[in-house]
Order: C-alpha cells, then sequence, then structure tokens
C-alpha cells in the first residue's frame, strides 16, 4: 500500500510517499481500505513533534478518514465486509489502508460522498459538542466564533445556527468572512482590522453569551473580555500556534465559565452525550448539511496539503483523495 510517512519531526515539507506492506487487523480491530481523509491541524503538530500526544518515529500522519471495510479482526462480528465507515486514529489514515478498533468507526452519514464524509465527523462533532454539551448553547443566544473560516470553526458556524444561535464571526479576512457569512453568520468581525472585544460587543447587543474559540493566541483574551456576565467560553485549539495566558481575574469579574474541550477523549466520558450528537448530526446531514471541503488532493500531494493548513491559506477541510492516482 502506498503511505505518506514522516521520518523526521519538522515542517510538513518533510513528508514523503512510500510503499508499505499491507496490514492485517489484530483481535478487535478492522481494517479500511481508505478513500479519503482528512487534514487536521493536530496533524501538522505531529509531524512537527508539538503535539500533547507525541508520534514516535517513523510513523504515518492522518487522523480522519472515510472508506470501505476490508477485513474483520479476530473476535470482530461486523461492520460487514464492503461497508462504508468513517473513523478517527491519532495516526496512520494518510495511507490506502488503515487499521483501526472496531469502536472507533461508524457508518457514513447517507447523504455523503467519501471525500465529505472524511472531513465530516472529527469538525462537526468537536463543533457540535463545544456548542452543545460543553458550552451549553442555547437557541437564541449570542455565539462568537473565532477562525470562523477554518474547520472547525466553519463547522461551529453551521452548526450554531442550524440550531437556532446567532453566530458573529471572527477572521482574518473579508474573505474569510464572506464564507461564514454563507454558512449562516450574521454578522463578521475582521480581527486584523478591527477591535475585537469592542466590535463583539457591540454587535452581540453587550456581549457573547458563548465564544468557541479554535485558535487561541492574542484573540482569545479579547473574545474572553467581550462576554456578558455569566457567559461561557470554549477553548477547542491553538490553530495560531500561541497558547494564551488569561488573567483569571476577568474570569472571575464576569462571573465566566471557560472549559477546554477535546474530542477524542468525550467517547469515554460521555458516551451518551456521543450517541445524541450522532443522532442530531446525522439529522443535519439528511436536511442537506454538508462540510466545507475547499481543496481535495491526491496522496503525492500530501506535504503541501499540510503546509497549506499550517500556514492558514484554506477555509473549511483539506481532504487527500487516496483514489486519485500517484
Amino acid at each position: 500500500m502506498r503511505a505518506a510517512r514522516c521520518t523526521e519531526y519538522g515542517p510538513p515539507a518533510g513528508l514523503g510517499v512510500v510503499e508499505l506492506d499491507d496490514l492485517e487487523p489484530g483481535p478487535g480491530e478492522v481494517l479500511v481500505d481508505v478513500h479519503a481523509a482528512a487534514v487536521n491541524f493536530p496533524d501538522v503538530l505531529l509531524v512537527a513533534d508539538r503535539y500533547q500526544v507525541p508520534a514516535p518515529l517513523p510513523f504515518t500522519p492522518g487522523s480522519e478518514f472515510a472508506g470501505v471495510v476490508a477485513a474483520l479482526g479476530p473476535g470482530v462480528t461486523g461492520p460487514p465486509v464492503g461497508s462504508p465507515v468513517a473513523g478517527a486514529v491519532l495516526t496512520g489514515a494518510f495511507a490506502e489502508q488503515v487499521v483501526v478498533p472496531v469502536t472507533g468507526l461508524r457508518p457514513v452519514p447517507d447523504g455523503l460522498d467519501m471525500v465529505h464524509a472524511a472531513a465530516f465527523h472529527v469538525t462537526y462533532a468537536t463543533a457540535y459538542h463545544a456548542l452543545t454539551t460543553v458550552g451549553q448553547g442555547a437557541a437564541g443566544e449570542w455565539v462568537a466564533v473565532l477562525g470562523a473560516a477554518g474547520g472547525v470553526g466553519s463547522a461551529a458556524v453551521d452548526v450554531a445556527t442550524r440550531l437556532g444561535m446567532r453566530v458573529v464571526a471572527a477572521a482574518s479576512s473579508q474573505e474569510r468572512l464572506t464564507v461564514a457569512r454563507k454558512l449562516g453568520a450574521v454578522a463578521g468581525v475582521d480581527y486584523i482590522r478591527e477591535d475585537l472585544k469592542t466590535r463583539l460587543r457591540e454587535l452581540t447587543d453587550g456581549g457573547a453569551h458563548l465564544v468557541i474559540d479554535p485558535v487561541g493566541g492574542d484573540h482569545a483574551e479579547a473574545a474572553l473580555r467581550a462576554l456578558r456576565r455569566g457567559g461561557r467560553f470554549v477553548t477547542v485549539g491553538y490553530a495560531d500556534g500561541k497558547i494564551p495566558r488569561i488573567p483569571l481575574n476577568l474570569v472571575l469579574l464576569k462571573d465566566a465559565v471557560v472549559r477546554g474541550f477535546e474530542i477524542r477523549m468525550l467517547r469515554q466520558y460521555a458516551p451518551d452525550a456521543v450517541a445524541a450528537g450522532d443522532r442530531a448530526l446525522a439529522a443535519m446531514v439528511r436536511d442537506g448539511m454538508r462540510p466545507l471541503v475547499s481543496r481535495v488532493h491526491p496522496l503525492a500531494d500530501v506535504a503541501a496539503a499540510l503546509t497549506d493548513v499550517a500556514e492558514r491559506r484554506t477555509t473549511g477541510k483539506v481532504v487527500i483523495d487516496m483514489t486519485g492516482g500517484a
């Protein structure tokens, strides 16, 4: 099988595509023929050895995929061979095959092709649970979404709008704000050219009820200052590359709730919420919701795809198409 391979930590340009032996599933595992795999910012961090969970060298990066069940390991009774599935792993998805625990797979929602199925679950589940399970968002509330044209950000705008929340998008250019408005944002702040705290307060009638922040950096504190009293702030990532240092007196003075959220652990501590979220997202897909996929690359271009994500030159999701030739 062909696979992207990281043999030395550093920028994505160091990735290559190599031939590896075909995989075999072990007990409790499923072998999947990968049709498409989405690029996420943690993939960039793993290649650079900057993620909170290290990946020993050499390894195949890639965490989010969709494909078809090719074989079942000992003790596994389903899903049947030939079933379309999607899943997530820490590493291994940028390859023509991946082995994953059967518990890490889910059916592809009706209506999604393989490219959109690969781009769907991690960002949309992250967005849904950041907004609801963790953020306790409700219809009619003002929600500020930072990085609103990125993978998690665009999903958060989309889901929040469909749940009846009023979204103010924050992004780094008017072009990116246009993307967010097409997904349902009712207003936008260009935080490169505008004062984020002031504009958020103006646009949300005195302060946001909820902030979803997948960016971090210097904008996090400004968004926290733009919360109304009793507001909630959910941190889900640091695409800016800089982890913010928040003055805790702001939390005290605003009676604010600050929560962290990481999707990988949710199935362990909130399985009922995960099941409910999967049902809600599947219903939204049936109603026409689709992830924003801005670029599709063949496996041979995996280094360029990760570089674009690392340098924040993309909107929505970037996908590697394993069926697209060399």
